[in-house]
């Protein structure tokens, strides 16, 4: 199957967050949408190796921020390319915070959602959360970034393979697993993040 056929599903990017005795988190998402109106509530699916996703399911409230056309690789890098596990992503950084004490962000966001889980569901490779809105705020009048207009306008482009070295392996550039092996199939998944092989650099010998 090639992957690329869901890239043209129409999906925004997120930066969800939250917070559990004191600890945030907060990751990039592509997945959420509004289920219902009466009471406004949203589905967000979250890869269950997250950090975010452990801590979702202790705290049971998040934040998510909507990130705008002015959003930059380096937002989406900061929060997504790199775990909580081995780094306090909000350390450095001074943020608002929502009626649960849960950051969101003041820049490069067009809204933010204030959430309560009401259910969720393990699906395998991700939880589904569905939560209740229980406020929101929009942050500027810029459009709402698109995760096609991350693929086309955001993402480092792969950059070309040096034909004078051999390819060895491939590293996941989200969690550093390695493939080992000079071709990488075009439909590999890392079986730690769940990112696709665009996500993969080579190495070489």
């Amino acid at each position: 199957m090639d992957k690329k056929a869901l890239y043209n599903l129409s999906y925004g990017v997120f930066m969800l967050a939250t917070k559990y005795e004191g600890k945030a988190n907060g990751c990039i998402t592509n997945t959420c949408i509004q289920v219902a109106s009466n009471p406004t509530r949203v589905a967000v699916s979250v890869l269950n190796t997250n950090y975010t996703c452990d801590l979702m399911k202790k705290s049971g409230v998040f934040a998510l921020s909507l990130l705008d056309e002015s959003c930059t690789f380096e937002t989406i890098k900061h929060f997504g390319f790199q775990s909580g596990r081995d780094v306090d992503k909000f350390a450095e950084i001074s943020l608002p915070l929502d009626e649960n004490e849960v950051p969101y962000l003041g820049w490069q966001t067009c809204a933010m959602l204030s959430c309560k889980i009401v259910s969720s569901e393990d699906l395998g490779s991700h939880t589904l959360f569905i939560a209740e809105v229980v406020d929101g705020k929009v942050l500027s009048e810029k459009a709402p970034l698109t995760y096609a207009d991350y693929q086309s306008n955001i993402k480092p482009k792969p950059e070309k393979k040096k034909e004078d070295k051999k390819i060895v392996g491939w590293r996941c550039k989200i969690c550093k697993y390695v493939y080992e092996g000079s071709e990488l199939p075009k439909d590999f998944t890392c079986p730690l993040c769940g990112h696709d092989a665009e996500d993969f650099e080579p190495i070489y010998e």
